[in-house]
């Protein structure tokens, strides 16, 4: 079973910026396709940024494109997501999640029911 461990999070100003990182350990890392969702009290479980297996394909949800950025270093056994120009409705628990049995290395996968491993999430608090 892959573990994934997100750390990163914390309190920060409108307008500034936080790196979250997810550490996978107990499988093969560079298997997994991988991605981040948010969840905000009051609201549906959000899809933020997905990852293939190679980093060579990406995507985003549409609130935050042009600010987040998703990567992945597979030597590392770890996923990134650097996160620009913060607003207040960023505030979440950022969860990182694995999905195992991507067919390829440019495989992405949007929807959370594909996913079979997730972390434990991280608060994420844009506040002034």
């Amino acid at each position: 079973q892959l573990q994934l461990v997100e750390s990163g999070g914390g309190l920060v100003q409108p307008g500034g910026s936080l790196r979250l990182s997810c550490v996978a350990s107990g499988r093969t890392f560079s298997d997994y396709a991988m991605g981040w969702f948010r969840h905000a009290p009051g609201k549906e479980r959000e899809f933020v940024a997905a990852i293939s297996r190679g980093g060579g394909n990406i995507a985003y949800g549409d609130s935050v494109k042009c600010r987040f950025t998703i990567s992945r270093a597979n030597f590392e056994n770890t996923v990134f997501l650097q996160m620009n120009s913060l607003k207040p409705e960023d505030t979440a628990v950022y969860y990182c999640a694995a999905r195992p049995g991507a067919p390829n290395l440019r495989t992405i996968f949007l929807a959370e029911s594909e996913y079979g491993a997730w972390g434990q999430g991280t608060q994420v608090t844009v506040s002034s």
